[in-house]
C-alpha cells in the first residue's frame, strides 16, 4: 500500500512537472516564432524589426542613422571617405562639415584642431556632393576671433567661416570653446551690412554644431556666460524673419522665412510652419514648408511639429520660424528630465514692434520616444526675464494618434515638456510577476527543506545552496515589492498645464537600490562559488576541499558584494554628493542608473555590475564545459559507472548543474544588441528562465529527492486517510500507467547525500554515476 501512495506521489510530481515545462517551452516558443517570422505586409512597407544599418522602429517607420536613408534604411546618406586639397576626410553625413583628419600641429596657437572641412550636401537634383575644402588657420583660435571681430575692419565672411572649421569637431569642444563661439556668431548675426549674408549661413551652421557638444560641456558654458547665449538666442530670432521666403537648414537647426505684401495681410487667416519628419532625427533628412491663408494646425502621420499663427492680430509683413533639434541653448532650473531625451524647441517671431499679447497660436508636437509612455506634458514658452520655461499664456489642448496640442496668446520659443514612464513589451510585467511568485515559493520551500532535512540527511546544512537561495530570495522579494518608486506618481498630473516637477527625493527608493544590487551580485558570486565546489567535488576528486573552504567562500559570497557596492556609493557620493543618489539610481525606479549616452564606459553600471557579472558567468561556463564533458556525458566502456546512465539522465544532470551556475543570464548579455527584432524575443526567453530560477532549483534540487518525495508521501497519506479511509482498488490499466511513470521517474538523476558540504570528500572514479551525479552533490 506504502508503495502505490510514492507511486501516486511520483504521477503527481511528474504531471506537475511536465506541465510547468509545457506551458514554460511553449510560451517561449510561441513568442520566438511570431516575432522572427513576421513578414513585411503586401504593401512594401517596412515592418518592426526590418530596419537595417542601426535603424530603430519608432511611429510605424524605420527611424534611420544619419548616414542611411529609405524605407529600411538601406540608402546611403553620407559622403564615403575622400581628399580635397591635400587634406584627407573621413565619411561625412549629408547636411554636415566633415573635418580633415590633418591637425594643426603642436607649436602652433590652433594646436590639435583640423587643419579644413569640407561640406557634404545635395544638389538640386537630390545627389550627394562634396564641396571644396575650406582651410583653417592653425595661428588663429576662437578667443583670438573674438577678439578680432571687435575690429571695424574685419571680415565677418573670413571669422565666420574660420569659427566653423574651429567647431567641426564638436566632441572635443571645451566649456571655453563653446563661450567663445558663441559670442562670435552672436556678433556675426548682429551685423547688417548685405556682405554678411554668407558669413550668417556659415554662422547658424556653427549654431548646429555647438548643438552636437557634450552636454555636461555645454552646461559648464551657460553657467559661465548665460548672458551670451541668452543674446544668441534674440539675435537667432532677429535673423530668422530676414530671410525673405527663403530657409536655412541643418542637422540641429532650421530657419524659416515668409513675406506678405500688404495686399495678402488683409485677406491672411492665418500662416501654418509645418516640420515632416525624415529618415533620421537630423532636420536635413526631413522637409519644412510655409502654407497661407490657413485656419489653425492640420498635422498628419509625417508632420514632427507645426506651428500656426493668426496673421491679422500680429499685424505684421514679415514672420520667421525655428526649429531648435534640442534644447541645450535653453537651460532651465525647474524642469531637469533624467530619461536623456531631447526637447524640441520651435521658435515664432515677427517684425513688428508690439510685444504680440493676444494672439493666437496653436501648435503641434508628435510624441518622441513611442518605446516609453507618456506620463504628462506641458505646453511652455521661454521666458527672457525668468530665463526659464513658464506656462503663463499657454494652454493645452489634448492629445491624440501621439500628437500633443497647445496654443498660447503670444509669441515666442515653444516646447513642450514630457515626463514618460517606461513602456514595455506586452505581458512582460505580468511574466515577471508571475515568475518571481513561484520563485519566491520554491526559495522557501527549498532553504526549509534543507533546514529541517539535515539530521535526516545526516549530514551538515548544505551552506552554498542555503546562500545561494537567500541571495536569489531576498533579491526576488525586493525586486518584487519596492522596484518603483513610490514618489514618482506625485506631481504627475495631466489635468492642468503644469511643468512636470522632479520626483521628490526617496532615500528609501535609494536605500532598496543598494539593497537590489548588493544581492543581485551576491547572488551571482554564490553561483560562482558553486561551480568552484562542484569542480572540486567532481574533477579534483582524489583531493580533500581546502581547509576552511565554507569560511574563505562565505567571505567572498557575502563579502565581495559588499566590497563592490561600498565602492560604487561611495565613487558616485565623492563626486557630487548634492545629487548622488540620482547618479547612482534611476529616478523612477529604485535600480542602477542607466548609462548616458556616449558614456558608457564611464558608468556605474558597467563597472560595478555588467563587468563583475560577466567576469563570474565567464567562469561559470569554463567550468560548466569542463563539468559536462569530463564527468555527465563521459562515455567509458572501461568503467561501470558510464555504461548504464542513460540520455534522459544526461540530459536532466546537465540542466541541473547550468540552473545552479545560472548559465541563462548570458541572454542578458546577447540582449545588450541593439537589433529590436532579437531583442524582443529574448526579453520573454529571459523573463521566462530567469524569473523562474528559484522554482528549477526547488523542482531539481528538492522535489526529486528521495527524502522530500517520502515525507511528502507520508503527508499526501495523512490528508488522503483523513479524508476518505475507503479506496477503491485501483484497475489493471491504471497499474500499468503507474509502472510505466515510475519507471520514467526512476530513470531520473536521483539526488542522494553522498557529499558533504562543511567536510572534505573523497571522490573516486569507481563510483558510479548515479552516486556521483552532479545534481546529488550538496551545493
Amino acid at each position: 500500500m506504502a508503495a502505490c501512495r510514492v507511486c501516486d506521489l511520483r504521477v503527481l510530481v511528474a504531471i506537475v512537472c511536465g506541465l510547468l515545462t509545457a506551458v514554460t517551452l511553449g510560451l517561449t516558443i510561441w513568442m520566438a516564432v511570431k516575432i522572427l517570422t513576421a513578414t513585411p505586409s503586401s504593401s512594401g512597407r517596412p515592418f518592426k524589426g526590418d530596419c537595417r544599418n542601426g535603424g530603430t522602429w519608432q511611429n510605424g517607420t524605420c527611424l534611420c542613422t544619419e548616414n542611411w536613408k529609405g524605407l529600411r534604411c538601406t540608402i546611403i546618406n553620407f559622403c564615403e571617405n575622400s581628399t580635397s586639397g591635400g587634406f584627407t576626410f573621413d565619411n561625412i553625413s549629408v547636411g554636415r562639415y566633415g573635418p580633415s583628419l590633418e591637425k594643426c600641429d603642436k607649436d602652433t596657437l590652433n594646436a590639435g584642431s583640423p587643419r579644413a572641412t569640407r561640406l557634404c550636401n545635395l544638389t538640386e537634383d537630390g545627389e550627394i556632393e562634396l564641396q571644396n575644402a575650406t582651410i583653417a588657420n592653425c595661428n588663429t583660435n576662437l578667443e583670438t576671433l573674438e577678439k578680432e571681430l571687435n575690429d571695424s575692419s574685419a571680415n565677418a565672411s573670413a571669422i565666420s567661416g574660420q569659427v566653423l572649421i574651429l567647431t567641426s569637431n564638436s566632441e572635443n569642444l571645451k566649456p571655453q570653446n563653446i563661450t567663445s563661439a558663441t559670442k562670435v556668431v552672436g556678433q556675426i548675426l548682429n551685423i547688417t551690412t548685405n556682405d554678411s549674408s554668407q558669413a550668417k549661413i556659415d554662422a547658424v551652421a556653427t549654431v548646429s554644431q555647438l548643438l552636437d557638444a557634450n552636454e555636461g560641456n555645454f552646461q559648464k558654458a551657460v553657467a559661465e556666460d548665460e548672458q551670451a547665449f541668452s543674446m544668441l538666442v534674440t539675435q537667432m530670432e532677429t535673423y530668422s524673419w530676414s530671410l525673405g521666403n527663403n530657409s536655412v537648414v541643418n542637422p540641429n537647426i532650421a530657419i524659416q522665412s515668409v513675406s506678405l505684401h500688404p495686399e495678402d495681410t488683409g485677406g491672411s487667416t492665418g500662416v501654418l510652419f509645418t516640420v515632416d519628419k525624415g529618415a533620421s532625427d537630423s532636420l536635413v533628412s526631413g522637409s519644412t514648408s510655409v502654407e497661407l491663408n490657413k485656419d489653425g494646425v492640420h498635422p498628419n502621420k509625417t508632420t514632427e511639429l507645426q506651428i500656426w499663427l493668426n496673421t491679422p492680430k500680429i499685424n505684421a509683413t514679415s514672420y520667421g520660424f525655428i526649429v531648435y533639434q534640442n534644447s541645450k541653448l535653453f537651460p532651465s532650473k525647474i524642469f531637469k528630465s533624467t530619461s536623456n531625451y531631447s526637447i524640441r524647441v520651435v521658435s515664432s517671431t515677427a517684425n513688428n514692434t508690439g510685444n504680440n499679447q493676444n494672439t493666437s497660436v496653436q501648435m503641434a508636437f508628435r510624441k518622441q520616444y513611442t518605446e516609453k509612455k507618456l506620463q504628462s506634458f506641458a505646453c511652455v514658452y521661454w521666458n527672457f526675464t525668468k530665463k526659464d520655461w513658464d506656462t503663463d499664456g499657454c494652454f493645452k489642448d489634448g492629445n491624440k494618434d501621439e500628437v500633443l496640442y497647445c496654443r498660447c496668446n503670444h509669441t515666442t520659443n515653444f516646447a513642450v515638456l514630457m515626463s514618460f514612464t517606461e513602456a514595455n513589451y506586452p505581458g512582460l510585467n505580468e511574466l515577471t510577476t508571475v515568475g518571481c511568485a513561484l520563485s519566491i515559493t520554491g526559495l522557501i520551500l527549498t532553504i526549509i527543506f534543507q533546514i529541517v532535512t539535515r539530521k535526516v540527511r545526516k549530514t551538515s546544512v548544505t551552506w552554498v545552496l542555503v546562500s545561494l537561495c537567500t541571495s536569489m530570495l531576498i533579491f526576488n522579494l525586493l525586486f518584487v515589492t519596492g522596484i518603483e518608486n513610490k514618489n514618482k506618481d506625485k506631481n504627475s498630473t495631466d489635468e492642468n498645464n503644469e511643468i512636470p516637477q522632479k520626483i521628490p527625493p526617496n532615500r528609501l527608493c535609494t536605500a532598496v537600490a543598494i539593497l537590489l544590487h548588493y544581492f543581485l551580485l551576491a547572488m551571482f558570486t554564490w553561483t560562482g562559488v558553486s561551480a568552484v565546489q562542484l569542480y572540486f567535488l567532481l574533477i579534483r576528486t582524489m583531493k580533500p576541499l581546502p581547509q576552511r573552504f565554507t569560511l574563505y567562500m562565505s567571505l567572498i559570497g557575502w563579502g565581495v558584494p559588499a566590497l563592490m557596492v561600498a565602492m560604487t556609493v561611495g565613487i558616485i557620493f565623492s563626486q557630487d554628493s548634492s545629487e548622488w543618489d540620482l547618479n547612482y539610481r534611476q529616478e523612477k525606479i529604485c535600480w542602477l542608473a542607466l548609462p548616458k549616452e556616449n558614456e558608457f564606459e564611464k558608468s556605474p553600471f558597467l563597472w560595478s555590475l555588467i563587468l563583475p557579472v560577466a567576469i563570474i558567468l565567464t567562469n561559470n561556463v569554463v567550468l560548466y564545459i569542463i563539468i559536462i564533458v569530463k564527468v555527465v556525458w563521459k562515455n567509458d566502456q572501461n568503467l561501470t559507472s558510464t555504461k548504464k546512465v542513460s540520455l534522459l539522465k544526461k540530459v536532466f544532470s546537465t540542466l541541473s548543474i547550468a540552473v545552479i551556475f545560472g548559465i541563462t543570464w548570458i541572454l542578458g548579455f546577447v540582449m545588450l544588441s541593439h537589433d529590436e527584432k532579437f531583442k524582443e524575443a529574448l526579453s520573454y526567453i529571459f523573463c521566462i528562465f530567469n524569473t523562474t530560477q528559484g522554482l528549477q532549483i526547488f523542482i531539481l534540487y528538492t522535489v526529486r529527492t528521495k527524502i522530500f518525495q517520502n515525507e511528502a508521501a507520508k503527508m499526501l497519506k495523512l490528508l488522503s486517510s483523513s479524508a476518505d479511509r475507503v479506496k477503491f482498488l485501483p484497475s489493471k490499466t491504471g497499474m500499468r500507467l503507474r509502472a510505466r511513470m515510475y519507471n520514467m521517474l526512476s530513470s531520473f538523476p536521483a539526488l542522494n547525500e553522498r557529499f558533504r558540504l562543511l567536510e572534505p570528500a573523497v571522490v573516486t572514479e569507481e563510483m558510479t554515476l548515479s552516486e556521483s551525479d552532479p545534481t546529488s552533490i550538496s551545493i
